[in-house]
């Protein structure tokens, strides 16, 4: 278990290490004085030389000062100065007005922040902070950043009336309760300008939204990063529910957009939180043409067919039970092979969508495709996912394309050989038609071919990152790079060399006397076998395989579009 670290504890280290009492700082028998002008004493000038000269031993970085608070090197330069004035710890507390503490482990802000009643802005950025008291900060507080810490609750810091800060810095933390949104009411903060919530886990737009519109100073807002920003109705929404608001998500908001989504805020039967997204695949190039290097004496079955497909998996609404979706597991891009799933066929309707249906992540495949130099998939797949926090979880994963090869054997399908048909004559016997006659010859009906069981190839695989629709993006457009594919498969190597053994054994079985008869043309059969040999493969240049890919959310651009989606999607 790890020890708890105060804040206060690490404040007074590093004060500490400013060495405001010892040389070249503080009162000491090093300073020069009018009474006293000896060797081993120094003028003012020299020792603030030495705190600021790169090469002196006492210099400390003026980054590293400001790094945790601006006031820290001018305290060192004012305790050269009037050292008297640094006697009393009390000065020291109420000159700092800024103190940043960030990545050092602080789990627990303790009343010894109090005696820092002068602070005006604190930054406890990743921190391990999980509570914070609002009696333990002091009344002069206006700047409060809290990002990245392990905040459960905003309870204490409602505890104690309402604080006068004007920015709430709380991202990255796992807040996302009713209890937390109703601690970010007017209330609590009257005096807050900025507020940032970006990366939380709130998931509900609307409540949200109805608790910040009491904040009656708010004017810059954050909320990028959390699930309900992945709906259409954002940032519409947010938008015309704040009119007093000025920036949004580190935009302004300009007055055609207020203009664009005005009215949307009184539109309950378009505001679900329910989040669409379009998966399409398009072109794929650079794929080797496969060819089977076979013996030319051989018959001409098999015939050999190689299809192409791409799998990814997505996380869609499912179905309740009784009802149909046919879907499968999420499958792992570490596993080498998996027998491909049926098809994952994506809700229709996307808006309306009931509390009962849960989501799940399932494979979808697209329409398999024969080699060409570039295969058009034109594959698009609309889903819709109400469970928004699960979504942020699997867009910041990423997608995982599979491109997969079926190779299909087909042979000619066992018939009845055809008699031939006897000629008749009136009156007499019937005679059977001349070899090469074609008269009374029934026609040869086309060979029917029959498969065998399809063999399946994982040819690569390619990780697609969507973090970026997580942090306000509307569209991921990529072309994924599954690498250079070999034209011949080492399958088909095997083969071949298959045969050739088989071809020595059967030389080895001959009886004596057709060996020797064998060994007289040996010369002119071997010049037979050296015709019909496999070519070996030809090393040439090669593009990697590529194929197109986009993933884009849906976000309404105005009110009319809404209205627009939303008569489209009505049953």
């Amino acid at each position: 278990m790890s020890s708890i670290i105060t804040l206060s504890n690490v404040l007074e280290k590093l004060i500490h290490r400013l060495c405001l009492r010892d040389f070249p700082c503080g009162e000491g028998t090093w300073r020069q004085s009018t009474d006293r002008c000896d060797v081993d004493t120094e003028s003012t000038d020299v020792l603030l030389d030495l705190l600021s000269c790169p090469h002196s031993p006492w210099c400390c970085d003026d980054d590293d000062d400001e790094e945790w608070s601006p006031q820290a090197s001018a305290l060192r330069r004012l305790a050269v100065l009037t050292p008297e004035r640094l006697l009393h710890s009390d000065f020291i507390y109420k000159y700092f007005t800024s103190l940043s503490i960030v990545g050092r482990d602080v789990s627990v802000i303790d009343d010894g922040l109090l005696k820092f009643s002068k602070l005006e802005k604190l930054v406890l950025s990743a921190n391990n902070v999980s509570e914070v008291s609002a009696e333990n900060l002091p009344a002069s507080l206006q700047v409060l950043e809290l990002c990245s810490n392990r905040l459960g609750s905003l309870s204490g810091l409602t505890s104690r009336g309402s604080l006068q800060l004007q920015h709430l810095g709380l991202s990255c933390t796992s807040l996302s309760s009713m209890e937390d949104t109703t601690c970010l009411t007017g209330t609590h903060w009257p005096q807050l300008v900025s507020l940032d919530l970006s990366d939380c886990e709130f998931q509900s737009q609307r409540v949200l939204l109805r608790a910040l519109s009491t904040l009656p100073q708010l004017r810059t807002l954050m909320l990028e990063g959390n699930p309900f920003t992945l709906t259409p109705s954002y940032p519409g929404l947010t938008v015309d529910s704040l009119p007093q608001l000025t920036y949004l998500d580190q935009s302004r908001i300009s007055h055609h957009q207020r203009h664009l989504f005005r009215g949307l805020a009184t539109m309950n039967e378009l505001v679900i939180d329910v989040a669409l997204a379009t998966v399409s695949v398009g072109l794929m190039r650079g794929l080797p043409q496969r060819v089977m290097r076979s013996d030319e004496r051989l018959s001409d079955f098999p015939v050999t067919t190689f299809t192409y497909s791409i799998t990814y998996q997505f996380l869609h609404d499912q179905i309740p039970a009784g009802e149909n979706l046919d879907s499968e597991p999420a499958f792992s891009c570490s596993e080498t092979y998996q027998e491909p799933h049926q098809n994952c066929e994506p809700l229709s309707g996307t808006l309306f969508v009931t509390p009962e249906k849960t989501c799940c992540v399932s494979k979808h495949k697209t329409t398999k495709l024969p080699w060409s130099e570039c295969l058009d998939f034109s594959d698009t797949q609309k889903f819709s996912v109400t469970s928004l926090g699960e979504f942020k979880t699997f867009l910041n994963q990423g997608l995982c394309l599979t491109l997969e090869e079926e190779k299909v054997l087909w042979w000619p399908a066992a018939s009845e050989e055809v008699q031939p048909v006897k000629e008749k004559k009136a009156g007499k016997e019937e005679i059977p038609v001349k070899p090469g006659s074609t008269k009374g010859k029934k026609k040869k009906p086309t060979q029917e071919l029959v498969q065998d069981a399809p063999i399946r190839r994982l040819l690569g695989t390619a990780h697609v990152p969507l973090q970026s629709l997580v942090r306000g993006g509307k569209r991921v457009h990529m072309v994924c790079d599954f690498g250079l594919l070999s034209s011949d498969s080492e399958e088909e190597h095997t083969t071949q060399n298959g045969k050739d053994e088989e071809r020595k054994e059967k030389k080895k079985e001959m009886p004596k006397q057709r060996r020797g008869k064998k060994a007289a043309s040996s010369k002119v059969q071997k010049e037979q076998d050296e015709a019909v040999k496999p070519e070996r493969p030809v090393c040439v240049h090669q593009e990697p395989v590529t194929v197109e890919l986009s993933v884009e959310l849906s976000r309404w651009s105005s009110v009319s579009e809404a209205h627009q989606m939303f008569s489209t999607c009505s049953p």
